[in-house]
């Protein structure tokens, strides 16, 4: 039996754990924290459960793609959903009006044909470029072999906006079709339209919240890692990766203590996993270079708001909101201006819920606003920090508010955090919202590899395929195929879905 560590006890950690151990490896994962996780983790104030990360998910109805994969990975079954409004599971404010996103292919071209009747054939043009791209992937439709390389190359090296630009002729609906921006944090003319197309056919399917919060999915992950004879360690801290002249031979947990291994997989931050790698030859300087050198995308600033027992009713969708006439370039702000856009949801804590306990407003926030404090830790930054985040907090509360008249005084207490929160809980460089960013104008360079140099040695998690439970997963499946092939996995999935 080989042995696999598995460095980082997050949703690619995890998964990639499960995909190993339930294939006859010896599985050991290792996390740096007191909770697994990663973006899964939830967490109490006052009695009340806050999500940290994972909001919303989608194609997770019967027999479409994520319920699959979770079949695959056995915790379909433990936990429980809850379906966001099918007529609108997504609502934009912009520009003085509101649109809202439909499910389903018909149903979203429809709603959107009301707002802009004279774009419906344009409409058309739209989703079935999407539907093509979506289709064209082997990893999101489990057809191994029939990715088609021309249309996933084409849709890389075009930019979101020139694609929407050439399709429909409305700058509105041109608008409102990325009105979900803050969900990949693309940025105008470098963002690959293929990471658009792809997010947009994923909640379009379906959309639904985890019930209890997604700490549930980790906690399935874990208790089947254990099943499969496999171990989770939190407060295991993996300081060095250790090699000798040919491959790595094991990982030194919190200094001290070595565990011995034949495959190390990094399910953190690529450049973690470099400072891991760091006595060793192995890894050439230039790779080092251009992994410390890849653009991150913009970090994120949250609210958590413990909203006022039975005063907000629960918002089955999630909203939108826009102070500017668009939802490009909000990371671009100052003081003035800030916020520009932001997320507001609500957590869903049990079937049918009728009032909400719990919402979040999450928006963009540059780590260089944060550069007094970048080398202090959560809970020790000082009350210079506190008045700081305190004072945007209620910018963006009072943001909402224009939208939401009245939601300040349903307001209990609220939570701060910055992307400082974000770098220590989740190792993230720059406190970044999704990781290393994806930009065409790089090309392969902007790209982070699976495998390493070092035989032994590989990297999953959100930056390897793409963020968000579903690219995470594909990415899991990604680097396990290394040891188990891409077959063998595709024919395993299948089987489990009786496909």
């Amino acid at each position: 039996m080989k042995r696999v560590v598995v460095v980082g006890g997050g949703l690619g950690g995890l998964s990639t754990g499960v995909l190993l151990a339930k294939n006859g490896y010896e599985v050991c994962v290792l996390e740096q924290g007191v909770q697994i996780g990663g973006c899964l983790q939830c967490f109490y104030r006052r009695g009340v459960k806050f999500e940290t990360g994972m909001h919303f998910i989608g194609s997770a109805d019967e027999g479409q793609i994520l319920n699959k994969m979770l079949r695959y990975l056995e915790v379909a079954d433990k936990i429980s959903l809850s379906r966001l409004d099918t007529a609108r599971y997504h609502t934009v404010a912009l520009e003085g009006e509101r649109f809202d996103f439909a499910n389903g292919k018909e149903a979203f071209i429809e709603q959107m044909a009301t707002y802009f009747p004279a774009q419906k054939d344009n409409l058309v043009k739209y989703y079935n470029t999407v539907e093509s791209i979506s289709a064209s992937s082997a990893l999101h439709t489990l057809k191994n072999g029939t990715t088609d390389n021309a249309i996933n190359l084409k849709y890389q090296l075009t930019s979101i906006n020139e694609v929407i630009e050439s399709l429909i002729d409305d700058p509105l609906l041109q608008k409102v079709l990325v009105g979900d921006l803050p969900l990949y944090a693309a940025v105008r003319d470098r963002t690959p339209f293929a990471v658009h197309a792809f997010i947009m056919d994923f909640y379009n399917q379906s959309t639904f919240r985890i019930i209890g919060g997604s700490d549930w999915v980790a906690k399935a992950l874990v208790d089947v890692i254990a099943k499969y004879g496999g171990e989770v360690r939190t407060q295991s801290r993996v300081t060095r990766i250790v090699c000798d002249e040919k491959q790595a031979t094991g990982v030194e947990v919190n200094g001290c203590e070595f565990i011995k291994a034949d495959y190390v997989i990094s399910a953190t931050h690529p450049m973690r996993t470099l400072e891991m790698l760091r006595d060793t030859h192995l890894i050439r300087p230039v790779f080092r270079n251009r992994i410390c050198n890849i653009p991150q995308t913009t970090g994120a600033f949250s609210v958590y708001l413990r909203f006022k027992s039975h005063m907000v009713t629960y918002m089955n969708y999630n909203f939108f909101g826009y102070n500017s006439d668009t939802p490009w370039g909000c990371e671009e702000y100052d003081e003035s201006n800030w916020p520009k856009g932001y997320l507001y949801v609500h957590t869903c804590s049990e079937p049918g819920q009728r009032y909400a306990d719990a919402g979040l407003i999450l928006t963009y926030m540059r780590m260089d606003e944060l550069k007094l404090w970048e080398h202090t830790y959560t809970g020790k930054r000082g009350g210079d920090y506190d008045a700081f985040v305190t004072r945007r907090a209620r910018l963006l509360i009072d943001s909402l508010e224009k939208q939401v008249p009245g939601i300040g005084d349903c307001i209990a207490s609220f939570y701060v955090a910055s992307p400082l929160t974000y770098r220590d809980y989740t190792g993230t460089e720059g406190g970044s919202l999704y990781g290393v960013a994806r930009d065409l104008t790089l090309g392969a360079a902007g790209r982070v590899p699976h495998k390493t140099r070092i035989p032994n040695v590989f990297m999953t998690g959100q930056n390897i395929n793409s963020h968000g439970i579903l690219g995470v997963i594909v990415g899991a499946m990604i680097t396990s195929s290394e040891l188990l092939t891409s077959d063998y996995i595709y024919t395993q999935i299948l089987e489990t879905n009786n496909c």
